[in-house]
């Protein structure tokens, strides 16, 4: 194998709170290796533009606490073409990348995987997505943050539930995974919690809000994944008024505001592990893989089993959550 002497890294897809501290863990596992890092601007369109940037110990000074990525991100539909990949492959070379870093999520590793396979190169990845449904680790960098980002916004929406008895309904992002959604609800003491991974009755939806054991309950929060199968939250509102006329309902979606502010100490200490593990791992001769944690262990997945499976909700936790709630 090819002596590693200089290493890519980019970020891909959505951004993610925890990228910039763990691009700043890869520079600086790398120096220490005495290898060069190039970072790559815009993701996987920056292999094919040529927007290359060399980056140093002091390049990353400071951007632990940042949110977003500073190399900023894109998503590459032309990538999935072979001629855009041999292009990139071209680029790769002129700068003479020996190995890459990809920091992104289940799109972004089948790109990987791809560059990977046909051209020879050494690549890693390192899950970051707020979605936290990657397969081969417990949590992906973000998930932490956004998770307590939509935790502030529905305590403050309380306030407003309470006063006025009026039932919110909150769409959380989530793409077509209920990961957010649930553990929000749970933290939060919501009334319901609508995921595509449970099958929602609006009919049984309705009469649990009317229980007896709620009567004396005017207002509530009701927690809905965007990927919920009814529909949006606002979708969910309707069908709920048309049949409870009298409830007062409002709907509040969160959005990108959750992908945004300063990461939780818990990405910033998850994405430093596993930048430093990305590095180790090409520096070892390791490829192909995601590299996650699993029981607070460091475990490598195929790229392909990583963007071809997905991790599934805990359904003790959903029961949990009605428990609690009643």
């Amino acid at each position: 194998m090819k002596k590693i002497k200089t290493i890519g890294v980019l970020t891909s897809g959505g951004d993610a709170p925890g990228m910039n501290a763990a691009i700043r863990a890869v520079v600086r596992t790398a120096t220490y290796h005495g290898c060069d890092v190039v970072g790559i601007q815009c993701g996987f369109t920056g292999l094919l533009q040529n927007l290359f940037i060399p980056l140093q110990n002091h390049s990353v000074a400071q951007k632990i606490s940042l949110g977003g990525t500073f190399l900023k991100s894109s998503r590459c539909p032309e990538f999935k073409t072979k001629k855009a990949r041999s292009t990139a492959w071209q680029n790769i070379q002129r700068q003479r990348i020996d190995a890459l870093v990809v920091i992104g999520g289940d799109g972004s590793f089948r790109g990987a995987d791809l560059l990977g396979k046909e051209f020879g190169l050494p690549v890693i990845g390192i899950p970051g997505t707020i979605d936290n449904d990657i397969f081969g680790t417990d949590y992906t960098i973000g998930f932490d943050t956004a998770v307590n980002t939509a935790v502030q916004a529905v305590d403050k929406l309380r306030d407003t539930a309470d006063s006025h008895n009026m039932v919110f309904f909150v769409e959380v992002m989530g793409r077509d995974a209920g990961f957010i959604a649930l553990n929000t609800s749970i933290s939060t003491g919501a009334e319901a919690t609508l995921i595509p991974e449970v099958q929602t009755d609006i009919d049984k939806l309705c009469e649990y809000l009317e229980l007896e054991r709620r009567k004396n309950k005017t207002s509530g929060i009701i927690i809905v994944a965007e990927g919920e199968e009814q529909g949006s939250a606002t979708v969910v509102a309707a069908k709920v008024k048309e049949k409870l006329p009298n409830y007062e309902t409002r709907v509040t979606i969160l959005g990108h505001i959750q992908r945004g502010g300063a990461p939780t100490a818990n990405d910033r200490m998850l994405a430093s592990i596993l930048g430093h593990d990305a590095v180790v791992a090409l520096l070892e001769g390791k490829t192909g893989m995601m590299v996650g944690t699993v029981n607070n262990q460091t475990v490598f997945t195929p790229f392909h089993e990583a963007y071809s499976r997905h991790c599934k909700i805990n359904k003790r936790w959903v029961n949990i959550a009605y428990i609690l709630s009643l």
